[in-house]
């Protein structure tokens, strides 16, 4: 049931104008600024030769567009997500899923693999302009898979957000502007920390954002992808049990 829910899910997305719409601007983006950095590398390369371990493409170039691509996650999570459950509900086809052979867990699952598929799409063809590079140079691939493991984990617990925030409300917009609420506070609740302490670290410990950068730099910490999985968990576990209390509300 999980594979038929994330297969509909997945392409109701591609139905929808929306989709293509994302797909376009964020590709567009990425490509503007993929090409800043290869001319920023081409720049400097002259000087990069005299200098001991240099940085190279991988550095200047593959990564830093990791890190743009995650942020434009953050900005499209909300709408990428408004619709999983809260357009359900605004249909009254929520309903029908209660009433199907899939259980809550496999609802919530389908639901969050079908975003995570379109969230693939987005990775893919934002891998492919760093992977142009091999035409002119090569890429440290240690560094490379890192940072695309960093991303994947990093889009995962975003959509894991969306999701939430969108079974708790009927308008698809309100579960946008939830969802970007807390990924915007997510994003900046290290600001918020800075010169304080060791309170000042525990609340900077939440910044989503701090657990990606030792990614891009091909640091491989296991506690940064805890805390993605950690809290990628929480929020679908908090999916299940609001849809559990929804249901419980409709009978």
């Amino acid at each position: 049931m999980i594979r038929t829910i994330a297969w509909r899910e997945w392409r109701a997305l591609f139905l929808s104008p929306l989709a293509f719409v994302i797909l376009g601007v964020t590709q567009i983006i990425l490509a503007r600024l993929f090409l800043g950095h290869v001319n920023l590398f081409l720049m400097i390369e002259g000087r990069l030769t005299t200098l001991p371990n240099a940085p190279g493409l991988t550095t200047l170039v593959a990564t830093p567009l990791l890190g743009n691509a995650g942020v434009l996650l953050l900005l499209i999570t909300p709408l990428a997500t408004m619709r999983l459950i809260a357009e359900e509900r605004h249909n009254r086809t929520l309903t029908l899923l209660y009433s199907s052979p899939a259980s809550l867990t496999e609802i919530v699952l389908g639901k969050y693999f079908g975003i995570l598929g379109f969230y693939a799409v987005i990775i893919l063809m934002s891998l492919a302009m760093p992977l142009s590079l091999l035409i002119g140079g090569g890429l440290d691939w240690g560094a490379l898979a890192c940072g695309l493991v960093g991303l994947v984990l990093f889009a995962s617990s975003l959509a894991a957000i969306g999701l939430f925030m969108s079974t708790l409300t009927r308008h698809p917009a309100v579960a946008a502007m939830g969802t970007f609420g807390v990924v915007f506070f997510l994003w900046i609740v290290d600001y918020a920390g800075h010169g304080r302490g060791a309170g000042g670290a525990l609340v900077g410990y939440l910044s989503i954002v701090n657990h990606y950068e030792p990614f891009l730099r091909g640091l491989f910490d296991t506690s940064n992808v805890a805390y993605y999985l950690v809290l990628t968990a929480t929020f679908l576990v908090f999916s299940v049990r609001r849809l559990e209390t929804d249901r419980l509300g409709t009978r």
